[in-house]
């Protein structure tokens, strides 16, 4: 660790916020913290819009530190900084020393100051044409180019002290986590559901996780493949608790008394269902779901209209207008791509239909659907969850 190197956390539309700001800022200062916590002892509090992220021993991982806070939902962009004194001198000392490497390999440079002390006597111009001047003289051979650099000076002169650092790098954005209400997501070992998690996450949405097995048509392996994904989840969203919901008895029974092509529609009826009764024990206010309109035949508009037809709370799709390129961008940015591509099925694919309807009736398929027990067999699919927590 360099000495007194530390973080700013530049906040994204959290600034935007009215009379509520405070409690946005309050929820993501205690988020970052929770989040560098495993990589040591830090002080992480917030002025002018900036979290400020400074290692109290020698002994923090910075480089997991850095990692982490980019992935905090509601910051826009990290830099690691040196403070210094707010003279020129000691700014231009800070630079020279801290930059010596970024200037080594950099054939031009130029300063860009912020001023967020406005008492400071000189203004952002005129503390950039000073810096730059020395700096210039102290690294003869790098060039002075205002335009297109190779890199980038950056001060910024706040209440205590100057800080010195190279460009920024971009965080997460969105919101801080648990801003945005509290919902349960559907999630399967595919690609999609992941992305659609990881993004309502973004909006500040608290998350906890439903996954559906049966065995013996599914192995231990899809369900290690789901914990997996989660454990990916939480790097973004801290602790997820994942409910291990039994699946096969349904199944079974949809496919002894259901007609073949609404095997799958009415299998996502139970899987809302049981979705919901665990997110209103759980407090949650919506379902999430990776669906994305026209994907397969069980999401069609009317295929959907026959899913919904069971929620009493909202459904919430990320990624309905998303095409499969654009998810599978998404999912290699997260990190979860690797993983959901593993050749391990998940309930999704068992007794799945040689021709679906992909215009089904809503009142066709509740007519098919009433030759289920269907509380009996929700009751009993209850009785034999479990959840286990997935931790970063």
């Amino acid at each position: 660790m360099r000495q007194n190197e530390m973080f700013l956390l530049k906040l994204g539309e959290v600034v935007l916020k009215g009379q509520n700001r405070r409690s946005f800022e309050d929820r993501l200062v205690a988020n970052a913290a929770r989040r560098l916590k495993s990589c040591g002892s830090f002080q992480v509090y917030i002025r002018q819009s900036t979290i400020y992220a400074e290692p109290t021993t020698d002994h923090c991982d910075m480089e997991a530190a850095y990692a982490a806070a980019r992935q905090v939902f509601g910051v826009v962009s990290v830099a690691r900084a040196v403070p210094c004194e707010k003279t020129v001198e000691a700014i231009v000392e800070t630079a020279r020393d801290y930059l010596a490497d970024a200037f080594a390999s950099a054939g031009s440079f130029k300063v860009e100051s912020k001023r967020a002390d406005k008492n400071y006597p000189l203004n952002s111009i005129q503390i950039s044409q000073a810096v730059g001047g020395e700096l210039a003289e102290a690294f003869p051979q790098v060039a002075v180019d205002v335009h297109n650099p190779d890199l980038t000076v950056h001060v910024e002169i706040r209440e205590k002290y100057a800080y010195v650092h190279a460009p920024a790098v971009p965080g997460a954005g969105g919101l801080p986590v648990g801003m945005g209400g509290h919902a349960v997501s559907l999630l399967s070992g595919g690609l999609d559901s992941p992305v659609s998690s990881w993004m309502m996450a973004r909006r500040g949405v608290e998350l906890e996780m439903v996954h559906f097995v049966s065995p013996p048509y599914t192995s231990r392996q899809a369900q290690d493949k789901v914990l997996e994904l989660a454990k990916l989840l939480t790097a973004y969203c801290g602790r997820l608790r994942v409910h291990i919901v039994p699946f096969t008895e349904i199944q079974e029974e949809i496919r002894k008394n259901c007609p073949e092509e609404y095997f799958t529609l009415i299998m996502r009826r139970f899987m809302m269902r049981l979705a919901q009764a665990i997110a209103k024990r759980a407090g949650a206010k919506a379902l999430i779901t990776g669906e994305s309109l026209g994907q397969v035949a069980s999401q069609t508009m009317m295929a959907l209209a026959v899913t919904d037809d069971v929620a009493e709370i909202p459904v919430l799709r990320p990624l309905i207008g998303m095409d499969k390129v654009e998810i599978i961008r998404i999912s290699r940015e997260i990190g979860t791509y690797d993983t959901s591509i593993l050749p391990y099925e998940d309930c999704c694919t068992v007794f799945t239909p040689r021709h679906p309807a992909t215009r089904p009736r809503v009142e066709d398929v509740r007519a098919a659907e009433a030759r289920l027990d269907v509380e009996a067999l929700m009751a009993r699919s209850l009785e034999g969850e479990e959840w286990i927590w997935a931790k970063p």
